[in-house]
């Protein structure tokens, strides 16, 4: 374990108020601390596999996620991303079921790593905690569900223009304007669902109508009503 960093302490994390973990007592956040290992991951390493089965669940104390899943040709498609706060694979240990998706750091991160068992004990004894993980679940699955929508009635220019929307909504803008998020083309495209090519094209247009700017792998709105009139919200 990489402990080139200050492992939180549960009861008085900075992301607790963020997370699921905000419903427990100061009894259960300490019983957790003595329980849960925090790791580093650097960035594009994997967490976990899709398919592999699970020791426990992940909350994200630091840095950003992607989650993917593979098709039968190899093709990857980010399904969601997870920021500090969230929790990754927890429907997974809840379900009895192997990993769904593959998850893999965008950036250096740390993870806190609850055990099955603690996680399930936590689930069964706290009403509000129950509940969080409850909301959460169908929080994912409304987004599933708009995802699968938006592939199958949008264009590829509409997709691309909900997607930059999108993460500016989830991962805000740093103090130059641009979203708090480095994305390569290809990861751009795993998320509209196109080919790398079709993406390149349509953000070079974008730029060319000012709608936006580029810098490297950063992205910057300029006009949020266009945008929004193009993704057809």
């Amino acid at each position: 374990m990489d402990k080139k960093f200050s492992e939180p302490i549960c009861y008085n994390c900075v992301v607790k108020e963020y997370s699921a973990f905000k419903h427990l007592s100061r009894y259960e956040a300490e019983n957790l601390f003595l329980d849960k290992a925090c790791k580093l991951y650097k960035k594009g390493d994997i967490i976990y596999h899709e398919g592999h089965r699970l020791r426990g669940v992940y909350c994200v104390y630091k840095g950003k996620i992607k989650l993917y899943k593979t098709g039968s040709e190899g093709k990857k498609q980010i399904i969601r991303f997870a920021k500090p706060g969230d929790l990754i694979a927890f429907r997974s240990i809840l379900s009895d079921e192997v990993a769904c998706t593959t998850a893999q750091a965008l950036e250096d991160v740390v993870l806190c790593h609850i055990p099955a068992q603690v996680f399930i004990n936590l689930a069964k004894t706290n009403t509000n905690f129950s509940m969080a993980l409850i909301k959460l679940s169908c929080k994912e699955l409304d987004e599933s569900n708009k995802f699968i929508l938006k592939l199958a009635q949008k264009s590829v220019r509409e997709r691309l223009a909900e997607t930059i929307l999108l993460l500016i909504e989830y991962f805000n803008t740093d103090n130059q304007g641009f979203i708090n998020v480095s994305l390569t083309r290809e990861e751009i495209a795993s998320i509209v669902g196109t080919a790398t090519e079709s993406v390149i094209r349509l953000l070079s247009e974008f730029k060319k109508d000012k709608l936006i700017d580029l810098k490297g792998k950063k992205i910057k709105i300029l006009d949020m009503k266009k945008l929004e009139k193009i993704a057809n919200l």
